[in-house]
């Protein structure tokens, strides 16, 4: 599928007011796709049964999202929170073999890494809250 000219073209003109740079200050790729209305219809429906989906019980939906491999979600209401954080950018040293590591496993590793320091934080507040309870 083609991109429309008019669309292309708006496009190459956004980007030229800022262009992202990578690491080395190679130009990163575009990576914003438009189609016209026309492409967008040919396209078509896509894969998904909805019928099937609507059709599925609870317990059915649950299992289905369950034995998803790219689905690791806690299902409990309980298990799970919402969390809006509100970012703030910092300046960090970290070893280069852990920078390395995080960075290996593709985009958004600074996202992982605010991941891992999150899980560390709720773990350290749990036993916080637990040696609080058997002091009392």
């Amino acid at each position: 599928m083609s991109k429309s000219r008019s669309s292309t073209q708006s496009a190459k003109k956004a980007s030229a007011a800022s262009s992202r740079q990578d690491a080395h200050g190679r130009k990163k790729e575009e990576r914003i796709v438009r189609y016209t209305r026309e492409e967008i219809e040919k396209l078509g429906p896509g894969e998904t049964d909805w019928e099937r989906v609507r059709n599925m019980t609870d317990e059915e939906l649950e299992a289905a999202i369950a034995s998803d491999p790219d689905s690791n979600f806690p299902l409990d209401e309980g298990e799970w929170e919402l969390v809006i954080p509100k970012k703030q950018p910092v300046s960090i040293r970290l070893d280069e073999d852990v920078l390395g590591f995080f960075r290996e496993t593709g985009p958004r590793y600074q996202t992982r890494i605010n991941e891992v320091l999150r899980s560390f934080m709720k773990a350290q507040k749990a036993k916080a809250k637990a040696k609080k309870k058997t002091k009392e």
